[in-house]
């Protein structure tokens, strides 16, 4: 493995705790995802492996080398990590290509403008070398920032938000352009977000935290169709839970229906199921024990439409593709496409 963080802790100088017990690993040529809404203590994290901030407990590992403990700190010149800033930190007075030179420090000066023009052009940069960040757009600045970033090629990138400055459009193209860089060039990065899309589309495994502690690791699929607690089904996207008791089995009994389980389960349980996973139809003489509801709202998007069903007293979210079309007030059979998925009673 590449980064291993085992068991970190950090907390502000009242002694409320930022990270409690956040321990992953980070393996080669791997792009990972620290995901959580603000204040969760992603970036704390993302600084403590930068060497910008002391944890109080934990240890932190880059290829097998210690670089943090309760006794050693080595400093964040010497860790051989590159950091894109979320507000990229350009050098206001420096051209693109000056920007990237500058901490070409182990390379002789005379060729470290031609080493910086080459990763200028690697991240489709070279034709504006010669420009100041004030002449550059807020995509292109992000590209001058990764390509100073890995121009020293380091053993690992971290990435503080990195795309959080950009317009929708411009985001998403950014994001598709640093990740084929990073591909192309084999390095290993560590992203921190709290944008749940960027997370899923740009890394190749995710960690969401919530109130300074990893609630899940996962491929991307995983932590969103296979969430373990509440607050990563709830985090990852829209969802409908519901509890029940469960005797042993696999199998719920809900106000939609009888559900099938994901896992075999036993007591009082808390289940997700997304909201893609039920669909509706047009109730006819037998409905197969599944009940029948009321949309009492429906948003229509284009390539989908989300309606809002009342059942038995309660509310469900429901994602169905644009063919499927029902209009407010019509009764429906909610059905579910597949399993619902028990989470750890953690929250």
């Amino acid at each position: 493995m590449l980064l291993e963080v085992k068991h970190i802790e950090k907390s502000f100088e009242d002694g409320v705790p930022v990270i409690q017990q956040a321990s992953f690993e980070v393996q080669e040529n791997e792009i990972f995802a620290l995901l959580g809404p603000s204040g969760c203590g992603k970036t704390t994290t993302l600084r403590m492996i930068a060497g910008f901030e002391h944890a109080d407990h934990g240890e932190i590992y880059l290829e097998g080398e210690l670089l943090s403990s309760s006794k050693v700190h080595k400093a964040p010149q010497k860790r051989g990590i590159g950091f894109v800033f979320q507000d990229y930190a350009l050098f206001p007075h420096m051209t693109a290509l000056d920007n990237v030179a500058f901490g070409l420090t182990k390379l002789p000066k005379f060729k470290r403008k031609v080493f910086a023009e080459e990763v200028l052009c690697r991240t489709g940069m070279g034709d504006h070398k010669h420009k100041s960040p004030a002449e550059l757009s807020g995509g292109q600045q992000q590209r001058v920032a990764l390509a100073r970033a890995i121009a020293p090629e380091p053993k690992l990138v971290l990435l503080d938000e990195p795309f959080s400055n950009l317009d929708a459009m411009l985001r998403e193209s950014t994001r598709k352009e640093v990740r084929s860089i990073l591909k192309k060039a084999g390095m290993s990065a560590v992203l921190v977000t709290h944008d749940q899309e960027e997370a899923l589309s740009f890394a190749d495994r995710i960690a969401v935290m919530n109130e300074g502690r990893i609630e899940q690791i996962g491929l991307p699929e995983e932590v969103y169709y296979q969430p373990k607690t509440k607050f990563v089904a709830q985090f990852l996207g829209r969802t409908n839970l519901f509890e029940g008791d469960v005797d042993n089995c696999d199998t719920i009994q809900t106000k939609l229906g009888c559900i099938k389980l994901n896992r075999s389960a036993n007591g009082r349980v808390t289940c997700s199921i997304r909201p893609e996973h039920l669909t509706i139809e047009t109730p006819n003489g037998s409905s197969n024990g599944y009940s029948r509801g009321i949309i009492i709202a429906r948003e229509f998007k284009g390539h989908d439409i989300t309606y809002h069903v009342e059942c038995a007293g309660e509310r469900y979210i429901i994602h169905t593709d644009n063919r499927i079309v029902f209009e407010k007030n019509d009764e429906v059979v909610v059905k579910p496409l597949e399993a619902a998925v028990v989470l750890d009673n953690l929250n």
